[in-house]
């Protein structure tokens, strides 16, 4: 399923929100190959989404949502998208459009009124769900203003309702924050090779990852000092390995997927913070070229270094945060928005915020101005 729009009111902190993720004009010598539904070359859609923001700017908020609403839709559970309400005072709503690979436009409009008691209930989740084939030479504009316009007969219950929606694959990858817990495949080859070559890129000391000879969905990293066993379902708290090379385990788990094209839907949210970038760059380019035909990849970073990668500009997005703006505090805006022309510098456009998206460093250099004056 890739996604194609989405927005978002009164759920975490985003307010009348509004995220696209299609692009009108078929880009000439692009480093992305077949940017488009398979088989419908005029339903453009960014398959792979850099996006970018200061700390705290909704990075990871906004793909955590995505997930309850994945979740929601798979689960049938109202409680994925009611945990994730701001006010409960108020309505919170959002709209989902994506496509299918069975060329399946989907239009998901989710309201969910202001809880009464302590909790919400299944009545307080009003959810209609429109379908529409995508032809041969539909754009994303065409289906949109026709799904529009139909007609629509929502069923009586949200479930009942979720259940006019394909089945839905994905995979999220976030920074831990608390204990890791594994998550592996079992006896795969192509994630053994995967791993062994991430780690020993991200560590000189480790020799080789071996599958385990008597354990389930486990693995053996070879150690210059000792061996670590690899576990699925099992905390992952050695001290032996560096945070990086810690990280290195579950990008592995996005690498081997991408190659094995077992899913279609990624996102990958910080996941570098403490490797090289160099390293960084080499993998992302690595999944860019594993990503499949109907796939999409959002991948959120700090890492400027990124800009600098042969990408189309429509592939950066960058978040921003203005609690001031209390009608719409976090906002977007694309790069190919504001850089129309080819020879446009991407970096040089960072580096001297065109994106409104730097950090408040001014706040950092006060302290000192602030100390010197005591």
């Amino acid at each position: 399923m890739v996604v194609l729009d989405v927005r978002l009111d009164n759920f975490y902190a985003f307010k009348n929100f509004h995220i696209n993720f299609t692009y009108p004009k078929k880009i000439v010598g692009s480093s992305i190959e077949n940017e488009h539904l398979a088989d419908r070359p005029n339903f453009r859609y960014k398959k792979v989404n850099i996006i970018m923001g200061a700390n705290a700017s909704g990075k990871t908020t906004f793909g955590r949502m995505l997930m309850n609403i994945f979740n929601f839709i798979d689960k049938q559970n109202y409680f994925m998208i009611t945990r994730a309400v701001g006010d409960s005072s108020k309505d919170a709503t959002f709209t989902l459009d994506m496509a299918s690979c069975n060329n399946i436009f989907y239009r998901v409009m989710c309201t969910v009124t202001p809880c009464k008691g302590e909790k919400y209930s299944p009545e307080n989740v009003k959810l209609e769900i429109r379908r529409e084939n995508i032809l041969p030479k539909d754009s994303y504009k065409t289906c949109a203003e026709r799904i529009g316009s139909a007609p629509s007969f929502p069923e009586g219950s949200y479930i009942e309702e979720l259940e006019k929606i394909e089945a839905l694959d994905w995979m999220f990858e976030y920074p831990e924050d608390t204990e890791r817990t594994l998550r592996l495949p079992d006896r795969d080859t192509t994630f053994q090779f995967v791993l062994e070559n991430i780690l020993k890129a991200l560590d000189p000391a480790i020799q080789k990852v071996e599958m385990s000879q008597d354990v389930k969905n486990a693995y053996v990293i070879r150690h210059l000092y000792k061996s670590i066993i690899l576990q699925d379902g099992e905390a992952f708290n050695t001290t032996l390995l560096s945070s990086g090379t810690k990280a290195g385990v579950e990008v592995a788990s996005v690498v081997s997927s991408l190659i094995q094209e077992g899913l279609t839907f990624y996102y990958c949210d910080e996941k570098f913070p403490y490797i090289h970038s160099d390293i960084e760059k080499a993998i992302l380019s690595l999944m860019i070229e594993y990503l499949p035909p109907n796939a999409q990849l959002f991948f959120t970073t700090h890492n400027t270094d990124i800009l600098d990668m042969n990408l189309p500009k429509h592939a950066f997005t960058f978040l921003r945060k203005d609690m001031s703006d209390t009608e719409c505090p976090i906002t977007c805006v694309n790069a190919s928005a504001i850089l129309k022309r080819s020879t446009d510098s991407l970096k040089n456009a960072v580096e001297n915020d065109m994106f409104s998206s730097a950090p408040a460093v001014d706040l950092i250099y006060a302290i000192a101005d602030e100390l010197g004056k005591r």
